[in-house]
């Protein structure tokens, strides 16, 4: 039980990491437009968009990427808090 905990707690953590590298291209001028930039967009915007959709910019940033970020955050401890319930039953 707990190596599916550990499994699932690092995918979240390395989605989390990829989201952060996602974040960061969009400062370095045609950084999303190389093939990582690509995949990274496949995987992150997806997950992205309805954040997008319910947090406007706020002028020229965007900190719906700082929430996505949050929610990932909140679902591992949620994750975890599951785990440790099941696991003590």
């Amino acid at each position: 039980m707990i190596l599916l905990y550990n499994i699932l707690s690092s995918l979240l953590t390395v989605y989390s990491f990829a989201l952060i590298i996602y974040i960061f291209m969009s400062w370095v001028p045609n950084a999303r437009e190389t093939s990582i930039g690509r995949v990274l967009a496949s995987l992150c915007e997806p997950y992205l968009e309805p954040f997008r959709k319910i947090i406007p910019p706020i002028g020229m940033i965007d900190i719906s990427p700082v929430v996505a970020i949050f929610v990932l955050r909140f679902a591992d401890m949620g994750l975890a808090a599951v785990f440790r319930m099941l696991s003590s039953i």
